[in-house]
């Protein structure tokens, strides 16, 4: 495969490194012919609760068993998650500079009638791709790729089990309860969004930036 190309998992409103290592690379294919593997960011969130760090996740089904490929996982047909994420992100981003201008096309995008968990997160990825200005090509496995001949595999890389993602150097931006919280890393994409709005594309770039020249110019 072609030089900049980048491996990842799916994932539900990605952390900010997943969206730098898209804007830093030439092209990226996006895994589904795995087995889906539990309790990472294919099915779940970060944001800045009033409490704390929250974790939102999207309860799904496997109809083959634990032998399920992640593009045949299902939503539950019980759409109150999808209730609770919105009244969970509105109590995080109401009073933030920014959320309004995005809360109807996401709320809307997860009130979509998607049955699958990678149709809500692909439907959801361009959204925020639209949104932040990038333009990297998209591409979806046809065939688990075992041994990749790629520069970057970062399916197993960017984890919810590791806080502090390798991957990542973020630089501190306002956050609505940083006051009280500090600043949290490796939020949602809606965490930079509700806070810093049109400067998240430059903030996305910086950080493809070092990303570009730590990963892939080695």
């Amino acid at each position: 495969m072609e030089q900049d190309v980048i491996l990842l998992s799916t994932a539900y409103l990605p952390p900010i490194s997943y969206f730098a290592a898209i804007a830093a690379a030439e092209s990226v294919v996006i895994e589904q012919h795995e087995t889906y593997p539990k309790q990472t960011y294919r099915n779940r969130c970060h944001i800045a609760g009033p409490n704390g760090l929250q974790v939102l996740s999207v309860p799904v089904g496997k109809p083959g068993g634990n032998k399920t490929k992640t593009c045949e996982v299902v939503l539950q047909e019980n759409t109150r998650w999808k209730i609770l994420h919105c009244r969970a992100f509105e109590a995080a981003y109401n009073s933030s500079p920014f959320f309004l201008y995005y809360r109807d096309q996401l709320f809307d995008h997860i009130f979509e009638n998607e049955k699958r968990l990678l149709g809500l997160n692909t439907m959801l990825l361009f959204m925020f791709l639209e949104i932040l200005g990038i333009k990297t090509k998209i591409k979806f496995s046809d065939h688990y790729i075992n041994t990749p001949g790629i520069s970057v595999d970062l399916r197993q890389a960017i984890h919810p089990k590791k806080p502090v993602c390798p991957l990542s150097s973020e630089e501190p931006y306002n956050q609505v309860f940083s006051h009280k919280l500090g600043f949290l890393k490796e939020l949602s994409i809606i965490d930079l969004l509700a806070n810093e709005g049109p400067a998240a594309r430059d903030y996305i770039q910086f950080q493809a930036s070092n990303f570009n020249h730590s990963h892939f110019h080695t």
